[in-house]
């Protein structure tokens, strides 16, 4: 299910990750990006280029990777993790 508009980038990503509880995220986005990428310890940015399956050397930004998952190019962070199934 993807998110909704006014969804937080905090709660997008709770909802990829399956840790909203009662509606509200569990986790903070860095927590959640390592949740989703089965990872522990990454920056956000780290955590979401693995989640995308980028290797370290073509790692994008938070919003790339966002895109990437989402298949769409260009769209903003939010935008990009609201479409994310």
């Amino acid at each position: 299910m993807a998110g909704v508009a006014g969804d937080s980038l905090r709660t997008s990503l709770n909802r990829l990750a399956g840790t909203m509880v009662g509606g509200i995220p569990r986790l903070s986005e860095q927590a959640a990006a390592n949740q989703l990428a089965g990872t522990t310890g990454l920056s956000l940015q780290g955590a979401l280029n693995v989640y995308a399956g980028n290797t370290q050397l073509f790692y994008m930004s938070v919003r790339g990777a966002l895109n990437k998952k989402a298949g769409t190019v260009g769209l903003g962070e939010l935008e990009a993790a609201r479409l994310i199934p």
